[in-house]
């Protein structure tokens, strides 16, 4: 996967900055506290999971004799919020040069020219040692298979060392090609022509069940308007399955790659600010052209079908689980872009010592903790934007909605429907506030939130958990918290901090975000 950065920092929360001064100091939650009529199905458990490069995987776990601890504690850190582990796609753009070799001594080894370059990378069987041993119990796997060498046996040797290297259960699905919309020409029709008979001779092959792949992978944003001619050109999960990819059952996700900015070239990176990433219409604007994507597949599929890598918004919108991509630009870097070398700068964490910096862990990691402390361990969660809100065609572009904080203020609310409470009052709010704040800037602006109509009475106290860092411009994870603690070393270290607040009105500070616990 090339490194086209930056929108993996924000999107799991909306999280972090916006614009330049948001033009409300208030904002009253009108209500109706009941679930809303375009809620999401339940949320998947594991809505908040990982893809991480097959080249770098074994920098990210370390291997049977020296695990990497640090990763170790950061995803256990996650699967204690919700009593899930985090799904991993193992792939990227080097799944598409990997291979195997059973006489390997080694977990993998990655062939990096004079230039620096990745050319190809090679997996032996103490590979899947590492996957089964030193994920969280219980994690699922997604392995994505070499596609642009055209090579079907060297795609079945990959995925028959998946099959008979992890315990029943583990390996969920196999990927076929790493966005195979950016080379050898694909066109819906000549992909599927590929796709399809590879993905059944696999199942035959190994006897498994139907379905157990994962399509698609594609790159490319959708074009609009939709349903003219070159939209339905372009290869996407719809046109695969339109194509008969699933002709034979063999289809059980679909998967699409986002990337709202990109910072393979100068020009581009210009425009990759988190001034620009992170504003509430930017990123409806963006992820609504996915709607129709999504809705078709989940007609086809089913409620859990669709995955792409970018999260509460994503999520409100019915997809189904995000893969935030973890790993490094080795694999056809340019010089020129802003990821050169290391690993890449949108990661949660860096595992190892890189060329781009020291091991630390990254202030995303605890939007992720806030992601799935929202989620907690309930399987009938349905979240709902409450604020802006949306249109009568899905969207929630704030614009057009009369939005006075231009995207700056945003509010998800989420149902859950095993509570007494029901559909009635939502158990949990995530109170956003996107105003761009740096600590040098001096005084920092307050948003009182008005969340009265959601609780089940004018006395009720709910519980605050905040998500803060001095401002923007913060770097570092030992300077970020969530809920008063920090996670630099993979641990909580401080002490944990929750307030207790009646009355209905939480402040919020610019670039902060708060977590609202409501108990009917």
């Amino acid at each position: 996967m090339l490194s086209k950065s930056a929108v993996f920092r924000l999107l799991f929360l909306d999280a972090f900055a916006a614009l330049s001064s948001a033009a409300l100091t208030s904002l009253t939650l009108p209500g109706p506290a009941t679930l809303p009529a375009d809620a999401s199905p339940p949320l998947h458990p594991s809505l908040a999971s990982f893809s991480i490069e097959t080249a770098f995987f074994i920098d990210y776990t370390g291997n049977i004799s020296s695990p990497n601890i640090l990763t170790k504690n950061l995803l256990e850190n996650l699967k204690n919020r919700t009593g899930v582990p985090a799904e991993i796609r193992i792939g990227g753009i080097t799944a598409d040069s990997t291979y195997w070799d059973a006489s390997l001594d080694t977990p993998i080894f990655n062939f990096i020219d004079d230039t620096g370059a990745l050319q190809n990378t090679t997996i032996g069987p103490q590979f899947w040692d590492v996957v089964r041993e030193l994920l969280p119990e219980g994690t699922k796997i997604t392995v994505n298979l070499n596609l642009q060498d055209l090579n079907f046996t060297g795609a079945l040797e990959v995925a028959r060392s998946a099959v008979e290297g992890l315990p029943a259960g583990q390996l969920v699905a196999l990927e076929i090609g790493n966005e195979p919309d950016h080379y050898l020409s694909f066109t819906p029709q000549n992909y599927t022509g590929i796709w399809r008979p590879w993905s059944v001779n696999v199942s035959d092959a190994l006897n498994l069940p139907k379905p157990f792949f994962q399509l698609g992978a594609t790159a490319e944003d959708p074009l609009f308007p939709f349903n003219t001619p070159t939209a339905n050109r372009q290869l996407d999960c719809v046109s695969a399955l339109a194509a008969g990819a699933n002709d034979d059952g063999t289809v059980k996700y679909c998967s699409e790659h986002t990337y709202q900015y990109s910072v393979c070239d100068p020009a581009r990176a210009a425009v990759a600010t988190l001034r620009n990433l992170v504003n509430h219409t930017r990123v409806a604007q963006y992820l609504d052209l996915w709607q129709p994507r999504v809705k078709s597949v989940r007609e086809q599929l089913g409620p859990d079908s669709f995955v792409i890598d970018t999260t509460f918004y994503a999520a409100s919108n019915n997809v189904s689980r995000l893969y935030i991509h973890q790993g490094g630009p080795l694999a056809l870097q340019s010089s020129t872009q802003l990821n050169h070398g290391g690993l890449s700068l949108y990661d949660l964490w860096w595992p190892v010592d890189n060329q781009n910096g020291p091991t630390q862990v990254f202030p995303h990691y605890s939007a992720y903790l806030f992601v799935t402390e929202t989620l907690g361990t309930s399987k009938s969660l349905r979240i709902a934007n409450i604020f802006p809100g949306r249109q009568e065609n899905g969207s929630s572009i704030t614009t057009a909605l009369g939005d006075e904080s231009q995207g700056q203020l945003v509010v998800y609310g989420f149902w859950d429907e095993s509570l007494p409470s029901g559909r009635h009052t939502p158990s949990k709010l995530a109170l956003l506030n996107l105003e761009a704040y740096n600590s040098t800037e001096g005084e920092r602006p307050l948003v009182s939130f008005n969340i009265g109509n959601y609780l089940p009475s004018s006395d009720a106290v709910v519980t605050v958990r905040r998500l803060q860092a001095p401002g923007i411009e913060v770097k570092t994870a030992n300077l970020t918290t969530w809920a008063g603690q920090t996670f630099e070393s993979g641990v909580a270290s401080g002490e944990l901090k929750e307030e207790k607040i009646s009355g209905g009105v939480i402040e919020v500070e610019a670039s902060g975000a708060v977590l609202v616990s409501i108990f009917a």
